[in-house]
């Protein structure tokens, strides 16, 4: 069987990414979202194994020590990272994978699995993502400065990427995000199989 694909996409906090992958989710069948973990408290209407697995802090901890995350990061003071079960379960039985993480945890994830396909998805402007930001209404001046300046070391990473979406219509951002997963499924090293199977019919 075919290996699923891994699909990281980062983008700054407040440039839209769950807004589009929602719409991308809609139209891309064979595709699913890992669920990653987190050492934070869960957020009203979270469910444990939908939308995050959520660990203690010492849980997390042991897990780290254990080498069971592919990648971890510590974020706004709380752990995510996603488990190396997690992703062997879905991509061994041939399902693409979504992972929603940050530049640090793209990064690791790449040494684990360097066939993995990058893409970042930024605002228009960094104005406009501070008034994406504002407009959430959920920001203190003190968070929203934290978020900006973790936006300028994201910033400095964005060209290592694969793919580069600027997300100023959804719609548009999660069609190009649709046809990268296509073209990506397309690519001849991932259908050798297929090939070699045509090539011993015609051979016979």
């Amino acid at each position: 069987m075919k290996k699923g694909i891994i699909f990281i996409i980062s983008g700054f906090s407040g440039a839209g990414k769950g807004t589009v992958l929602k719409e991308v989710f809609k139209t891309v069948d064979n595709l699913g979202f890992s669920v990653s973990a987190t050492s934070r408290q869960p957020r009203e209407g979270e469910i444990h194994g939908q939308h995050y697995l959520f660990l203690t802090k010492e849980q997390f901890e042991a897990a780290i020590e254990r080498g069971e995350f592919a990648e971890h990061a510590l974020t706004f003071g709380n752990y995510y990272g996603t488990l190396k079960s997690e992703v062997e379960k879905n991509i061994s039985a041939g399902k693409d994978m979504v992972f929603d993480i940050n530049f640090v945890g793209a990064e690791n994830m790449k040494k684990a699995y360097p066939d993995a396909v990058t893409v970042f998805i930024a605002p228009p402007s960094m104005s406009v993502l501070k008034e994406r930001l504002i407009g959430r209404g959920s920001e203190t001046e003190e968070s929203l400065k934290k978020r900006l300046a973790e936006a300028e070391k994201e910033a400095k990473k964005i060209a290592e990427y694969d793919y580069i979406l600027v997300n100023d219509k959804v719609d548009e951002c999660a069609s190009n995000l649709v046809s990268i997963i296509k073209a990506e499924r397309a690519k001849r090293v991932r259908n050798l199989e297929f090939v070699n199977k045509l090539l011993e019919e015609i051979e016979k």
